[in-house]
């Protein structure tokens, strides 16, 4: 057995995964009849309607994937999880290359040879370079199928404010329902001129700055951001918008979204919760 320093190893967060996952089994398990790929290098890893859909918290689950449709490439054991060393991390290979030989590796594998997960192996979502259902790809995780989101034109009036400033105002919004989320409120990001006769839209774009940072969501794709400045005061990534979103998410493409988190919103002059 390869012994491990979890202070040390860069594997320590998979490894205690995997003994919680072993000890007690994951929040809930399910198969799938969806094709799911996963692709590396250039090549599938995987090509299967065997998948699972498992729950490693309640939040959203993951795909794992049975170890016998691993093709074209080897299961190399790295690490050893569980003293029966049938719960191990392990690197997935190209066929006919050797375990220290050149090339990219698939690192943090686990595989599972007992227990609930038996058969089974989890690959690291960003560790793939493309992860597909059917023919559509993923973005950040696999959907929750027990989740959905409900896009709702709304004139309801949305006010935004930072302290005593009004940063935006918009009548013609799109309210994003998500399971278990908070709504969310999509506004345009400029005023075309038949939006000007049906309500109001205002951005105040000179309180903001570009942000480099992006963000993957399954449900509706790349997000960019800006972030405000007001009186002094610096909000990073208060904003995000798609600039292409996936197909379910089509209506709010193009349209910005404040952080409630971390401005004031007004829903028809009602302050949220942040």
């Amino acid at each position: 057995m390869v012994q491990t320093n979890p202070d040390k190893s860069s594997n320590a967060d998979l490894i205690e995964l995997a003994r919680s996952l072993t000890a007690n089994g994951p929040h809930k398990i399910e198969p799938t009849t969806r094709r799911v790929r996963g692709q590396f290098d250039a090549h599938w890893v995987f090509d299967t309607t065997s998948a699972y859909h498992v729950w490693e918290h309640p939040y959203y689950p993951q795909f794992y994937v049975p170890t016998t449709e691993i093709k074209g490439f080897r299961i190399v054991r790295e690490e050893a999880v569980d003293h029966d060393e049938r719960v191990y991390v392990a690197s997935v290979r190209p066929e006919g290359q050797g375990n220290h030989g050149e090339g990219k590796v698939l690192r943090r594998v686990l595989v599972f040879e007992q227990g609930q997960l038996e058969g089974l192996v989890r690959l690291e979502f960003k560790e793939l370079d493309a992860w597909y259902e059917e023919d559509q790809p993923i973005y950040g995780h696999p959907k929750d199928p027990y989740k959905r989101i409900d896009i709702l034109p709304s004139s309801r009036k949305i006010t935004v404010k930072v302290g005593d400033v009004v940063v935006a105002e918009s009548t013609l919004n799109m309210f994003l329902y998500e399971t278990m989320l908070r709504t969310r409120y999509y506004m345009p990001k400029t005023a075309r001129a038949a939006f000007i006769k049906r309500g109001l839209v205002q951005i105040q774009w000179q309180y903001t700055t570009p942000s480099s940072t992006t963000s993957l969501c399954p449900y509706k794709g790349t997000a960019e951001y800006y972030n405000l400045n007001v009186n002094g005061t610096e909000i990073k990534d208060a904003i995000w918008w798609y600039r292409d979103s996936t197909h379910e998410s089509a209506a709010i493409a193009g349209m910005a979204c404040f952080y409630n988190e971390k401005v004031d919103v007004f829903v028809d002059g009602v302050r949220e919760e942040k």
